[in-house]
């Protein structure tokens, strides 16, 4: 054997020898402690256990203090402090973010189609979730982009009158600042305001989503943020109950008005498991049961990214028990979060079926305005099953088309049947809608019939109007109708369109950026630059400065989309 290769024998045996040392000397791991089970955990294992009721948690003096800002930024920036160690979660194809088709409305000949029907909107998930997309640097999917959504997001100054019904109604008629020869209708809503303290007993359901799914920033840890903001505003006539689901679902809170029971609670939320959403929206309406409030708000706030993957075998039996549990006086409302697997239509359909809203949170801003500065809306219902019906008349008007709600329109005889669901106004609210229309005798987008029959024998007064506006409404707990009736006169129109209200021109320069957004189809001589221009001027009074941040999204869009000018406009 040579010389080099017994050295490397005995090198070898040198080195099994010390690991063997090693491994001997090596203390035996002393078995792991098992962790306490925290809050969510205990309580779906009681509920598979058969038992859905869990203990309130024993406070401590540091668990006591309530949410700050400080506090809920500190939560967000730490996750590691709301949440357990990390878990493994696969990466999220953001192609699974789920939204319903929609289809711009056609242009309608006042001849063929006098008649426009639709319930009215008030959702704000779309404003939410296009600006988070804008934000994060591409442009939203045109089903996405849900224009009445944006122009609703802005709470209007419409004016305030006396009035016997539960809201007021304000017109206004003017040029538009695209196309040619185009006029737009503007319908604003005003519903009657309820400060808190008069708000009636509230019993609220917070049904959390903490499946593995919603185990990250802008999910979970976001979510239990934004309920604390309206967890601090609880009063001693109201009742919480938190109910969480996953893989099993399980009461984490029973009925209370102790307001740091309610905050411990939501601060132990964890996620984990696969998301059995059904099976939760079931147990959470069970409790909205037990502590029904006659005469009171009784709701359930659907917290979650909407990714129902367990328990739902047929997605129609679910609306049904929504629609029930709505005719019982529950109604539901969707609280959405996150990326990636976010299932918008969903959200938005369980909403309008539960006379509730639907909303999307992207940060913690957006839960204190949702459930804070706009919870009189959100909680309180003044008018239910809403709708608007416009008759044109074509000695005025000769096209038509209704800017967004192209999944809220009706038929013409749903008007008077009271048995046709339709969309609630919250106390507060404003709630805007916007025809654009083509006066008889300018050029449209129609050709006009060869034996079209314009003589309609009407009088002098009626052949003055553009269109006549009705209105019906239900009180809260009314089953019956009310009808309100506005005839719109040409002879009010403003002469131009820099002539309108500052109310006028924003909700427009929002209807355009909308739908630019989808593809711009009837905005000829518009683009972002020029929408900047038209919000900047019609600012108004922009006390949280929603408006301004309209602005810089607009800013966003332009840069974003190929082609669209980039100009800078000032926001002062």
């Amino acid at each position: 054997m040579t010389k080099p290769l017994i050295m490397l024998v005995l090198l070898c045996s040198l080195l099994a020898a010390c690991s063997t040392r090693t491994q001997e000397a090596a203390p035996a791991a002393p078995e792991a402690k098992q962790q306490p089970a925290t809050a969510t955990e205990s309580a779906v294992r009681n509920q598979q256990k058969g038992d859905a009721r869990h203990e309130g948690i024993a406070a401590t003096p540091s668990e006591r203090k309530l949410l700050s800002a400080d506090y809920a930024r500190r939560e967000m920036t730490a996750p590691s402090v709301a949440m357990p160690a990390p878990i493994s979660v696969p990466v999220i194809d953001e192609t699974r973010e789920n939204y319903a088709q929609l289809n711009d409305h056609p242009i309608k000949a006042v001849i063929e189609e006098p008649v426009s029907t639709f319930s009215i909107d008030v959702d704000t998930a779309s404003y939410a979730n296009v600006r988070r997309m804008l934000r994060s640097g591409q442009l939203p999917p045109h089903d996405a982009v849900r224009v009445e959504e944006l122009i609703n997001y802005f709470p209007y100054e419409y004016p305030r009158r006396l009035s016997t019904h539960p809201f007021t109604v304000n017109t206004e008629i003017a040029p538009a600042p695209w196309g040619t020869n185009k006029q737009l209708i503007r319908i604003g809503i005003r519903a009657q305001e309820l400060q808190q303290a008069s708000l009636p007993p509230a019993n609220l359901v917070f049904l959390v989503d903490v499946s593995g799914s919603m185990n990250s920033p802008d999910k979970l840890p976001l979510l239990k943020s934004s309920l604390k903001l309206l967890a601090e505003r609880i009063r001693h006539q109201d009742r919480v109950s938190l109910v969480v689901y996953a893989s099993g679902t399980g009461v984490v809170l029973e009925p209370t008005s102790n307001r740091e029971q309610v905050l411990r609670a939501i601060d132990q939320l964890r996620p984990g498991g696969s998301t059995a959403g059904e099976a939760g929206i079931r147990l959470a309406y069970r409790m909205a049961r037990q502590a029904f409030i006659q005469g009171g708000i009784n709701r359930i706030l659907l917290a979650t990214d909407g990714d129902f993957n367990v328990g739902i075998s047929d997605i129609g039996q679910l609306k049904q028990l929504v629609e029930r549990e709505r005719e019982a006086g529950i109604s539901l409302t969707t609280l959405g979060f996150g990326t990636g697997n976010y299932n918008d239509a969903l959200m938005e359909q369980l909403a309008d079926i539960g006379n509730g809203n639907h909303h999307y949170i992207d940060s913690l801003n957006e839960g204190q305005k949702v459930l804070v500065e706009e919870m009189s809306s959100t909680l309180a219902t003044v008018a239910k099953d809403v709708k608007i019906q416009v008759e044109f008349n074509p000695q005025q008007v000769s096209e038509y088309r209704l800017i967004g709600y192209n999944n809220r329109m009706l038929r013409r005889e749903d008007f008077n049947n009271d048995k046709v669901d339709a969309g609630d106004a919250g106390a507060g609210q404003t709630v805007t809608a916007i025809y654009e229309v083509t006066f008889t005798g300018a050029a449209g987008y129609l050709e006009p019939l060869r034996y079209g029959n314009k003589k309609l024998g009407r009088s002098t007064t009626i052949g003055e109007e553009l269109a006549f506006l009705r209105l019906r409404y239900k009180e809260p707990d009314g089953t019956r109708s009310q009808l309100l009736e506005i005839p719109l006169r040409k002879a009010d129109a403003r002469p131009s369109f820099s002539a309108a209200s500052n109310e006028f021109r924003f909700a427009t320069a929002v209807a355009s950026f909308g739908e630019l957004l989808r593809g711009g189809q009837f905005q000829q001589g518009m683009d972002f630059a020029r929408v900047g221009q038209i919000a900047t001027a019609a600012r108004g009074a922009d006390p949280f400065g929603y408006r301004a941040e309209f602005v810089q999204l607009a800013r966003l869009a332009g840069q974003l989309l190929p082609g669209q000018a980039t100009a800078t406009y000032p926001i002062d």
